[in-house]
């Protein structure tokens, strides 16, 4: 008896998105059951256009009300669509709070966690006794001024490798703690001089690693800390002599750098201004 036939597997086609979003909506990237996510969003965006995608694989989870502009998502398709295509179509299905500004072309099944070689936050601070409606949103306000010159004090203690065990929140077991901050540095934003941008670069980071940074070193801006705690706090690896986790509306994920570069990317990164509509 002959073997039934089979019908062949679809060409798979790898994508790699860039995304930015507005976290204030949202239950956090990853999807869950009850709440509304990025990625829920995001994969329904997707199935609209090719229903039969894979899941996507998603290199930050970053938590509810937390801001990202550059936030690298990986999914295959049976569709070859070009990156333009991608970024075109998924951009009229997404809502407003998410948007695809950039897509490229990897390989079937490509895992991009695997291959960060770092990531950069910006968590920013409003230093204003009334609020900003254009700037709440986005930012954490102290209504008060800070003592920055402690702050940054403390901050250049950060950089380097250590363990970070005291910088950590409790939903986080992971027994391997050592980090490597590449760059930190805390400096005016320059659309705004009220509010200050604390920048990190590192080669991975913990859970609540950022916001515990920067409630640490608003602590020691407004007094509430010495400006030794940063380095007590590195040795002693005690969440206690830390300062307090941050809000999640001022941080946001700006960049990603992964070791094996996109291919095709649309729009390249040179030309991400609007394009002249076609003839």
């Amino acid at each position: 008896m002959a073997a039934p036939d089979t019908a062949p597997e679809p060409a798979l086609y790898g994508v790699l998105l860039t995304l930015a979003y507005d976290g204030a909506p949202f239950s956090g990237y990853v999807k869950q059951k009850n709440g509304r996510t990025v990625a829920g969003e995001l994969e329904g965006a997707i199935a609209t256009v090719d229903p039969k995608a894979s899941t996507t694989r998603g290199v930050s989870r970053t938590d509810a009300g937390v801001h990202a502009r550059g936030q690298l998502v990986a999914f295959d398709s049976t569709k070859d669509i070009d990156p333009r295509g991608w970024v075109l179509a998924l951009n009229r299905e997404l809502p407003r709070e998410i948007a695809v500004v950039r897509a490229a072309r990897t390989p079937v099944r490509f895992e991009p966690r695997r291959c960060v070689v770092s990531k950069t936050y910006v968590y920013r601070i409003l230093e204003s006794r009334t609020r900003d409606p254009l700037v709440d949103r986005f930012a954490w306000r102290i209504p008060y001024r800070l003592n920055q010159l402690h702050m940054r004090e403390a901050a250049a203690s950060i950089q380097g490798e250590h363990d970070f065990r005291a910088f950590r929140g409790s939903a986080d077991a992971r027994e391997e703690t050592v980090r490597h901050i590449f760059r930190i540095s805390l400096a005016p934003a320059a659309e705004d001089s009220r509010i200050t941008e604390l920048t990190v670069t590192g080669n991975k980071f913990l859970y609540n690693m950022i916001r515990i940074i920067a409630g640490t070193l608003v602590d020691i801006g407004r007094g509430f800390l010495p400006k030794e705690a940063v380095v007590r706090a590195l040795a002693s690896g005690l969440r206690k002599d830390l300062g307090i986790t941050a809000p999640p509306e001022g941080l946001v994920l700006r960049t990603i750098e992964l070791a094996e570069p996109a291919r095709d990317e649309w729009p390249p990164p040179a030309e991400q201004a609007a394009e002249s509509p076609d003839p």
